[in-house]
């Protein structure tokens, strides 16, 4: 199998097993007092300070947690709750992840307002317009990059334009974990108050860690609310037994993706030029979709004029090529992509689009098995009919 899907997710690091299994024979609960807690609650402490030195955090900032979609509920959900009084409004530029979108859209029953940013047509989320919605919010949220179309944003102009205005601001990095540098002590600038940038969601399986173990920064004056109650681990905002195994796992898996980050950076940037050249030479029909330039290195976000990308997944797959159509699936029903609408694309634009993503174990083969099979799947598909109206 040609695997060409590591934005959903990325395969285990050899060293991020190791180190789960090595921590995995501590006894003892973190937060006990005897010998053997202390034992564990140092391992947990260590991973800690590795998480935190990587992102230019302070440690007592890390709190880990099951991955990106808790951390981002908890920093939306946790800010929301513990929001200034009489301020009610939520900024939410178009084409966020779903984690965010539907949490923010679950506060709505709490009297949460949205207040929505329109996109550009390359998937940016523009700063004026995010600068223009603040005023008053309760609180901000935005990605680092685009998940789906790979498009950078300007996170430090975000948190500037959102310490200026006085909200408290999630940043999504899920996508943009292991591909972009990131400083949250940079981002936050000079906010010593509990406004700006107040936390930042990650998650491990995205840069080869085990599913299930990620983080959220919160930085030490953010107003946060818990989800999980019942103790008081993490300053109070994760109640639970820690996860000592997967810190550590994530902590080795961090620390070698930034590793390298530079290098890996210029070699999938390459891979991906190569694949959307070779692509469109055999199908000069396609589009690359998001910025041109300003791109997640191992992204490559395409249309497929008159194709249904759910039709060029599975030709796709037939042939041992793994990619995604890059739209939501809930119950078993694919939906056309909301980031291609958020983008002032068609609804049957946002149904022939395809995501490629590269990573570490990408290599030459892989873009030579997509470009040698892509045009006659492009042409079944194609004929397969119109892509479907709702």
């Amino acid at each position: 199998m040609h695997y060409l899907d590591h934005a959903a997710t990325t395969p285990l690091r050899p060293e991020a097993r190791d180190a789960w299994l090595a921590a995995s024979e501590t006894i003892g609960n973190a937060s006990s007092t005897h010998g053997a807690g202390q034992d564990a609650r140092r391992l947990l402490e260590e991973s800690r300070e590795r998480v935190a030195e990587v992102l230019d955090a302070d440690p007592i900032e890390i709190v880990f947690t099951s991955g990106g979609t808790e951390s981002i509920n908890l920093a939306l959900q946790g800010s929301w709750r513990a929001r200034a009084q009489g301020r009610d409004a939520i900024v939410l530029p178009d084409g966020e992840h779903h984690a965010t979108m539907d949490t923010v859209e679950s506060l709505q029953s709490e009297g949460a307002v949205v207040r929505p940013v329109a996109l550009t047509s390359t998937a940016l989320i523009d700063p004026g317009r995010f600068a223009a919605a603040l005023p008053g919010a309760a609180l901000a949220t935005a990605l680092v990059a685009n998940n789906e179309a790979g498009t950078v944003n300007s996170a430090a102009e975000l948190a500037s334009t959102a310490a200026e205005a006085g909200v408290p601001l999630h940043l999504d990095a899920v996508a943009a974990l292991g591909h972009l540098p990131l400083s949250f002590r940079r981002l936050r600038g000079d906010a010593g108050t509990g406004v700006g940038l107040v936390a930042l969601s990650l998650a491990g399986h995205k840069i080869g860690a085990p599913v299930g173990v990620g983080a959220l920064i919160v930085a030490r004056t953010a107003r946060m609310a818990p989800l999980l109650r019942g103790g008081a681990q993490q300053r109070g905002l994760r109640a639970g037994t820690q996860d000592v195994p997967g810190a550590a796992a994530f902590a080795t898996a961090l620390e070698l993706a930034e590793r390298e980050r530079p290098a890996e950076a210029i070699r999938l940037g390459a891979l991906r030029d190569r694949l959307v050249a070779g692509i469109r030479a055999r199908v000069p029909e396609a589009v690359l979709l998001g910025d041109p330039v300003d791109r997640l290195p191992g992204n490559a976000h395409l249309l497929f004029p008159g194709a249904v990308g759910e039709s060029l997944l599975f030709l796709l797959d037939t042939a041992g090529v793994a990619a995604s159509t890059g739209s939501a699936c809930q119950a078993g029903v694919a939906e056309p992509s909301h980031v291609v609408r958020a983008m002032g694309r068609s609804e049957q634009d946002a149904r022939s689009v395809l995501r490629f993503s590269l990573g570490r174990t990408s290599t030459d083969d892989d873009v030579t098995a997509v470009v040698e099979v892509i045009g006659d799947a492009y042409l079944r598909a194609s004929g397969s009919g119109t892509a479907p109206r709702s």
